[in-house]
């Protein structure tokens, strides 16, 4: 079975915890990801995007979604073109955007570079997603 290995950096947060971070592509332009297992789907910061895609078009999504931290955020649904991981490239992806300056607050706090979306459940279920801590890599399979 053919698969990709995407490095992955696994920073300390605070000495005793720790989160992954992948590079990837979003429209062909270097973003960071903070890998989120427990993420129901992949989701991007909302005003991160924009240097992504020009005039993205936000459709609030129905309800609230429960964001990092257990507090609802409002999401938007927009189309982006394409968001890649070493090989494996995803295409006309319907993706959510929300706010994540949580998330970027706190990395700056602990002077840990912003990242640019959460690559969620959805992905890394779909690529069958395997996460070696000792190799610092991640396995993702192309959709078959």
């Amino acid at each position: 079975m053919n698969y990709i290995e995407v490095p992955i950096n696994i920073i300390s947060i605070e000495g005793d915890g720790f989160h992954i971070i992948a590079e990837g592509l979003i429209n062909g332009k270097s973003a960071r990801f903070v890998v989120d297992t427990g993420a129901s789907r992949t989701v991007f910061d909302k005003e991160r995007i924009l240097a992504y895609i020009d005039n993205p078009e936000f459709n609030e999504k129905e309800g609230l979604s429960a964001g990092i931290g257990g507090t609802d955020i409002s999401s938007f649904i927009f189309k982006l073109e394409e968001l890649s991981f070493g090989e494996l490239s995803v295409k006309d992806y319907q993706a959510v955007a929300m706010d994540l300056s949580n998330v970027n607050n706190s990395y700056a706090m602990l002077n840990i570079p912003p990242v640019d979306g959460v690559l969620g459940g959805d992905l890394l279920y779909k690529h069958k997603a395997v996460i070696s801590y000792k190799l610092k890599k991640m396995r993702l399979t192309p959709k078959q």
